[in-house]
């Protein structure tokens, strides 16, 4: 046998373990024929392409779902809600003020109430049958609603004065909890809580201005119903007869 010969049935069997380690079944004829065994490399080649493009596919889709879990994971961050939540604080607070309005004594607040006490104390004009004494009375209450103004607006005051300690330490653990968030919803949550904490300070702010601006108020209107008062005194005084007119008198006529 010639070199030649010999050395084909080595390079068809090397060709075949090279197409079965690829997962290739290699053609019938390249196993089994008669005579020396047939080498075909342009079918092995093609199927040696064949498998390459099969792996990179592969390759490809295994890539593509480790890109949807990462999406996935994600997504599930995104989802995750807050575990923290400043509203009780917030409401405890704006209660605590608006139960120190609705506890102040003096003119209500309420608009009709107020409306009908407020024609009482502060009259455009005194009536004849209104006595002395009742105009006493009614400085006298007009003097009690101005100074529970005051206080009421006093307290407002010193409250809003106690809430900064605590809108101080919520905005720390919103803003802590913003900052570490690890999706977009417990972003969201912190930033509206940020959000509510500043309406409330808002209102505060408002509820404060309108305690103050209630008592300038009182005490504007009982300085005119101090006016009011001290000219129906003089009016009273006078009398509604007729004024007296002087003349002059000689002590010494004959």
């Amino acid at each position: 046998m010639n070199r030649q010969s010999f050395l084909k049935p080595r390079m068809a069997a090397l060709a075949v373990a090279s197409a079965l380690a690829l997962g290739i079944a290699p053609p019938a004829h390249a196993l089994f024929g008669v005579g020396d065994i047939v080498f075909d490399p342009t079918n092995l080649v093609q199927n040696i392409m064949t498998a390459a493009h099969t792996l990179e596919q592969i390759n490809n889709q295994i890539r593509q779902l480790q890109n949807e879990a990462l999406m996935l994971m994600n997504q599930a961050k995104n989802l995750t809600g807050l575990n923290f939540s400043a509203l009780a604080q917030l409401r405890a607070a704006l209660a605590a003020t608006n139960q120190l309005i609705q506890q102040a004594q003096g003119l209500a607040f309420n608009v009709s109430q107020m409306e009908a006490e407020f024609t009482r104390l502060y009259p455009n004009a005194y009536s004849a049958s209104t006595s002395g004494s009742q105009m006493a009375l009614d400085a006298r209450q007009r003097w009690r609603n101005s100074l529970e103004a005051l206080r009421t607006a006093t307290k407002v005051q010193s409250q809003a004065v106690q809430n900064f300690a605590s809108d101080e330490q919520t905005l720390t653990d919103l803003v802590n909890r913003s900052q570490s968030a690890v999706g977009a919803l417990q972003a969201m949550q912190a930033t509206n809580q940020l959000l509510a904490l500043q309406s409330r300070q808002t209102i505060q702010a408002q509820q404060l201005q309108i305690t103050q601006d209630r008592a300038t108020a009182l005490e504007q209107a009982r300085q005119v119903a101090v006016q009011e008062r001290a000219r129906e005194v003089r009016r009273r005084f006078q009398g509604e007869g007729t004024p007296y007119t002087p003349y002059t008198v000689n002590f010494y006529s004959n």
